[in-house]
């Protein structure tokens, strides 16, 4: 008998465990999402904004919600092939819609292409700012809203904030937002340490940790002078992913073999 979506949704939100992490490898097209999929090691696949819009030729922030949810339909049907009951996470960026309905309606599309999750930024793409902390957590509210409406209560939304990227702004400021975002139904927070270095240090990933009673997302960076899984399975996050880190390594690789052909 094949399992509803919400069963699919209920073991994904179960993977999430500061015990055992889940460590997802993100990825971008068709033939990334079977190469994961086949896997025996994954347990679940969630998709990359950025890499997404780099096989499109855009840059990330210009990636329209009819292109983001076309490679969508495409990654999930691929996975799919491969396993069928195989959880989806959809990275949603900042959920394009600026009302609140048609941020529903949204969220309504992507489980009707099949994830059972998905990620929401709490800055406005559009306008270059940070949301409001009120209008941030009713867009949260939102999600897991339609997702009830849409026969998938148990859908696991990843609250990202961006308050970090913002000048004067401190952890202190992080955790507010993601304890109002846990609050209003997300199942885990990720802090962004913003797209020029900030970062989030390991003491920091240990506070939030403790802040969020383990509910955490954080992503881990390829390539040496970083933490590697076993060492982030040990800060006792519940979630931790790679970006577009597959498809840099990807275009690297493609890249150097060019090279050897000249």
């Amino acid at each position: 008998m094949s399992r509803s979506q919400n069963d699919i949704a209920k073991d994904f939100r179960a993977l999430h465990s500061p015990q055992d992490p889940l460590i997802l490898t993100n990825v971008w097209d068709a033939s990334t999402a079977s190469a994961i999929a086949s896997l025996p090691t994954t347990r679940a696949i969630a998709t990359a904004s950025f890499a997404i819009a780099a096989c499109l030729g855009v840059d990330d922030d210009n990636l329209t919600k009819a292109q983001n949810l076309a490679s969508l339909k495409i990654i999930v049907s691929a996975a799919h092939k491969v396993n069928p009951a195989l959880p989806v996470t959809a990275d949603l960026q900042d959920g394009y819609d600026k009302d609140l309905p048609s941020l529903a309606a949204t969220v309504k599309e992507v489980i009707a292409l099949g994830a059972v999750g998905c990620n929401l930024e709490d800055m406005d793409n559009a306008a270059g700012t940070l949301r409001p902390l009120d209008e941030a957590v009713a867009r949260v509210r939102t999600v897991v809203e339609a997702a009830k409406d849409a026969g998938v209560p148990d859908f696991a939304l990843n609250a990202r904030t961006d308050v970090l990227s913002q000048e004067g702004t401190t952890l202190d400021d992080a955790i507010a937002r993601g304890k109002a975002f846990l609050e209003a139904g997300a199942c885990t927070v990720f802090v962004w340490g913003g797209p020029k270095g900030r970062g989030v240090s390991k003491e920091e990933v240990k506070i939030l940790v403790r802040e969020f009673e383990g509910r955490v997302n954080v992503m881990m960076l390829l390539g040496e002078g970083f933490l590697g899984p076993q060492e982030i399975r040990q800060l006792g996050v519940a979630r931790v992913s790679i970006g577009p880190g597959l498809w840099m390594f990807a275009m690297k690789a493609v890249k150097e073999q060019a090279k050897l052909l000249v």
